[in-house]
């Protein structure tokens, strides 16, 4: 598609920590089934995404082979497909997986990229420290954004990064968050053309108001994180169904975001 129409289906996905030759996450999660189980829901919806965006933690531990199957579980996506990565991933196995994929290497060595030629401009920033569970935004990587999104103020944009620049109420998480998200936040206030910031890492459906626009996380493909707000709740996940997100967006609306749940459920029925 150009950028000269005026609607647009992004299906995101996130934090989908596969693993390859069989492991399970935790002993408990088949991480690559469950990926499969989310493509194959995708490729049955009535209307196909323009794109898809994976916001992070692609796998589990940024080995190779790992992102060998990744390569291979998505292969079936015809549409364009833009991955960032997550506390989990590695830079470098991402880009050798992904040869391709040459938005990966617009800023190195950092994975921040701009893609142009949807009607929704797609901006992404790195967020990953390697070794850490945290993410940041250093001086480098925020001036970049900043450089970025004036170029082309008029745009509808939609901004990338795996971890969220607010606080979720989920304590171990929060934790493990973005450090400083006040620089962040200056500069997307700055930019109004900005329709939402799309996060992964949290393993839920959360939305926030953040700097003029809406920060929302996406559920996981894999597991979802235990929705407990208490300070000393313990570091758990359950097996709530894999989801991702739908933003559908229109020039005359803007973007509107649904969540799609992968299972066998009954239905539809008619009213």
């Amino acid at each position: 598609m150009t950028a000269a129409r005026d609607s647009m289906i992004v299906c995101q996905l996130s934090d989908m920590h596969v693993m390859a030759g069989g492991g399970l996450a935790y002993g408990v999660v088949d991480t690559a089934a469950n990926l499969e189980r989310c493509i194959a829901h995708i490729l049955k919806q009535p209307q196909q995404p323009d794109v898809v965006v994976m916001t992070g933690d692609l796998v589990d531990g940024g080995k190779p082979q790992e992102y060998a199957l990744l390569r291979e579980i998505i292969a079936p996506l015809a549409m364009p497909v833009y991955l960032i990565p997550g506390n989990h991933d590695e830079r470098e196995a991402l880009r050798a997986a992904f040869p391709d994929h040459a938005y990966l290497n617009q800023f190195p060595p950092f994975i921040q990229y701009s893609i142009e030629e949807h009607a929704l401009r797609i901006v992404a920033i790195d967020t990953v420290i390697p070794g850490q569970g945290g993410g940041e935004l250093c001086a480098q990587r925020l001036e970049w954004l900043a450089l970025t999104l004036a170029t082309a103020p008029q745009r509808p944009t939609l901004l990338l990064m795996h971890h969220p620049p607010f606080a979720t109420h989920i304590a171990f998480m929060d934790d493990i968050g973005l450090a400083a998200a006040e620089p962040l936040a200056e500069i997307v206030a700055k930019h109004p053309q900005i329709e939402r910031v799309l996060c992964g890492h949290l393993h839920r459906p959360i939305q926030a108001r953040f700097a003029g626009t809406l920060a929302c996380t996406a559920p996981s493909t894999a597991h979802q994180i235990t929705l407990d707000f208490a300070r000393d709740a313990p570091a758990t996940f359950t097996l709530e169904p894999p989801a991702y997100y739908v933003h559908a967006w229109n020039a005359q609306g803007g973007v509107v975001t649904h969540t799609a749940w992968v299972g066998d459920f009954p239905g539809p029925y008619p009213f």
